[in-house]
């Protein structure tokens, strides 16, 4: 505890000495020191297991208590501590809060956000520019603005209580002066978010469960209606959307079922997987895009075993066909516009799943349909061969995708700018930034921040500097994981070795 160790000693000449018969050997007082015994916490006089009388006639236990009985006189009966002590504990907690405010309040109040708000054009002067690329430009300029108000909006949200939750036990004495919202919410940030944000996710879980719910069901129905078309029907446009179907409910089970093992709290599995699970999911479509790839690859040796004969015979769609291929394309257009505006990246990533499934069963309906209106037999294999190298190449670019990102691939310019807006944003408090690198790990960002500050300057506020920016970065919806270390010098070492990679 702070002030103990000033305090004995000055208390030391209160103590009675002990009266001696003569020189205490140093083997003595080292044995005495060696054996096992106890301390006395509030006083610090150590007693050996040992009670009764020692060479010189004085038992430890008396004078502990003597001790106890000197130092009761400024005791606080109610918690067992010294006036002096509970004096220096309050002194010190409250030097410790000053510090924190005064930091709090530099980066709280060291950016003046409104003036961000000049330089943003309303949709009619957006509008009112008949350039394209310079209408771009200012679209560009309003969304990063967008940005960097939720930074600044998250950076007030969750600094405050990540500073409140710093030391929250000054005096070292195993009591808790104090307390903040990560030791209360268990070190989650995402309750520290403005109610805005946390609306606006909740929305967006929301209505982003609705439309895969709404799909799955969709493709259930959808794929039972192609099943029974093609054991009616020989024609190879028609099994290639059917497996296309197929594959595609079987794609959003595993995001489905992915999303919810990364969702679980169980602690085997946080013990085994320390830093989450949020690559799993990619993980996951990786597999499944070389499954689809390999499946229409077979179609595609199909089609061509089929015209290679170059003869055949043109077949008719049956009724079931086309109901089958028509409702697909009417719920997935549906599904398409429903999705449109609802910004979001799983929603956005299901409509254009869902554009996609439109123009491939209307290849697919439409190929059969005009080779036996025509009479033309290779139309439908071609149709199909020609679908089959379309879905290929898609899931090829996605299964490329994946892999990148799994591999560390560097974030895009947007939101390297979101990032670097939030070193901005700690601009009031360090000296500068070293370096800022920001890499995909699956689907979500892991960010590194090098932070400048002086040579001289206390370790307290370098943790509390570094672990506050740590906590704003990882409030965002983008970054998994963000790590931070502070510099005194702009030149020297990058913090990695080149070679590692």
């Amino acid at each position: 505890m702070v002030g103990k160790r000033e305090l004995l000693p000055s208390r030391k000449s209160s103590i009675p000495s002990r009266p001696t018969t003569g020189r205490r050997s140093t083997k003595s007082y080292r044995d005495d020191n060696n054996r096992p015994g106890s301390s006395d916490l509030e006083t610090g006089l150590y007693t050996n297991g040992n009670t009764n009388s020692d060479t010189n006639g004085i038992t430890h236990e008396e004078e502990s208590q003597e001790a106890r009985n000197i130092l009761s006189k400024g005791t606080d009966n109610a918690n067992g501590k010294t006036t002096l002590w509970r004096f220096r504990d309050a002194a010190n907690t409250a030097l410790e809060d000053r510090r924190r405010d005064e930091l709090k309040n530099a980066l709280l109040d060291g950016i003046n956000r409104d003036k961000l708000e000049d330089f943003r054009k309303s949709d009619e002067e957006l509008k009112a520019i008949k350039n394209k690329q310079v209408r771009k430009f200012y679209e560009n300029q309003n969304e990063s603005l967008n940005d960097w108000l939720e930074v600044d909006a998250l950076v007030k949200a969750v600094a405050d209580d990540v500073l409140e939750s710093m030391d929250p036990d000054p005096d070292h004495d195993g009591d808790d002066e104090r307390g903040g919202g990560l030791q209360e919410m268990g070190g989650a940030i995402q309750s520290f978010l403005p109610e805005e944000e946390k609306e606006r996710r909740r929305q967006a879980e929301k209505k982003a469960k609705w439309a895969i719910n709404i799909n799955v069901l969709a493709n259930i129905a959808l794929l039972a209606g192609k099943l029974a078309a093609v054991a009616s029907s020989g024609s190879l446009s028609l099994l290639a959307s059917t497996v296309d179907s197929a594959l595609d409910l079987l794609c959003t089970l595993i995001v489905w079922s992915t999303n919810r093992i990364v969702a679980w709290r169980l602690k085997t599995l946080q013990r085994k997987f320390p830093v989450g699970r949020r690559r799993l999911e990619p993980l996951g479509i990786l597999v499944f895009s070389i499954l689809m790839v390999v499946s229409f690859l077979q179609i595609l040796q199909e089609s061509v075993e089929k015209v290679m004969p170059l003869k055949g015979t043109a077949e008719a769609l049956p009724v079931i066909a086309v109901a089958a291929m028509g409702a697909t394309i009417l719920i997935k257009g549906i599904i398409w516009f429903g999705c449109i505006e609802i910004k979001t990246t799983q929603v956005q990533a299901l409509a254009q799943d869902c554009k996609t499934d439109v123009i491939f069963n209307t290849l697919s309906l439409l190929f059969p349909f005009i080779g036996y209106k025509a009479d033309i037999w290779w139309l439908d294999p071609v149709g199909a061969g020609l679908l089959s190298l379309f879905i290929i190449y898609d899931w090829a670019g996605t299964c490329f995708e994946n892999i990148t990102r799994l591999s560390g691939q560097a974030v895009e310019p947007a939101l390297e700018k979101k990032l670097l807006y939030l070193a901005y944003r700690f601009s009031p408090i360090v000296d500068g930034f070293k370096s800022l690198t920001a890499y995909h790990a699956g689907d979500g960002v892991w960010v590194e921040y090098d932070v400048l500050l002086g040579a001289n300057t206390k370790l307290h506020r370098s943790h509390d500097v570094a672990e506050t920016l740590q906590y704003c970065a990882e409030g965002l919806d983008e970054v998994d994981r963000c790590f931070v270390t502070t510099d005194y010098s702009e030149k020297g070492p990058t913090g990695h070795a080149q070679d590692a990679g």
